[in-house]
């Protein structure tokens, strides 16, 4: 095995765009959740006439699809996954747009029968209310509470009760309610997650930039070296992902 210093050298210069993780093969593993979403998001937007994937990234989950929705959107805010996606995706016809967090979806009042999102960064539901046609589906797999919490504290430290309840789903039903939707589907699940090398810690911490906002190889050398010792003595540094599945109709 390469030293600590090259593995955290190497992966901070790796390429982190898209959404797509092949540089953790045999370095990294998780479990995937039971209900197997990109199985049911290849049904519904083949069932679909209008339909928008929302944080697209860059478009690998939604290019899994064989078939899209007769007009098919996706929308992603960060510009080199949207440069991706669109030539991922626009020669099979989507229309990528490029938005600015926050923004309004650039679609119409009603216009589309169905919204996904795999991981959305921050759900709007007044937005996704307003551009589904009454009956129109929501269907999407979310990011859980305390998701990877047991490395995210290796280097920030103790989380609050209030951070590990963010993303709870009891929350974001509620929210989606409030907004005009109802949610005919909920399922959970908590998966193992395993990591072998620093280096595949570095990766998904510059992949995963909300885990540790602050996140730099310099300023956090001592803990990068520290999580590079548990490895080699131990051979896995194990966390957990949290993931919800939900399905919610426009009333």
């Amino acid at each position: 095995m390469h030293s600590a210093e090259q593995l955290i050298a190497q992966a901070a210069a790796a390429d982190v765009t898209g959404w797509g993780f092949d540089a953790l093969e045999g370095r990294a593993t998780e479990e995937r959740p039971p209900w197997g979403y990109a199985h049911l998001l290849a049904r519904a937007v083949a069932e679909a006439q209008v339909a928008v994937d929302l944080d697209t990234g860059g478009g690998e989950v939604l290019a899994e699809c064989p078939v899209f929705a007769a007009q098919q959107h996706a929308t992603e805010s960060w510009p080199p996954n949207a440069e991706r996606a669109r030539e991922l995706l626009g020669p099979r016809g989507v229309q990528v747009h490029e938005t600015s967090p926050g923004a309004p979806m650039p679609l119409a009042d009603g216009s589309a029968d169905l919204v996904t999102s795999r991981h959305p960064v921050a759900p709007d539901w007044s937005e996704i209310a307003r551009v589904l046609v009454p009956g129109g589906e929501y269907l999407a797999q979310h990011v859980g509470p305390a998701s990877a919490f047991e490395l995210i504290e290796h280097f920030i430290g103790p989380t609050t009760a209030q951070q590990r309840r963010g993303r709870h789903p009891d929350i974001e039903v509620a929210a989606a309610e409030a907004a005009g939707l109802e949610v005919v589907e909920l399922r959970t699940a908590r998966l193992r997650m395993e990591f072998f090398d620093v280096g595949a810690v570095v990766w998904i911490l510059r992949k995963c930039v909300w885990w540790v906002p602050d996140f730099d190889v310099n300023r956090y050398s001592e803990r990068l070296l520290e999580m590079d010792e548990i490895l080699r003595s131990e051979g896995v540094f194990v966390a957990h992902s949290t993931r919800h599945l939900m399905r919610a109709r426009r009333r």
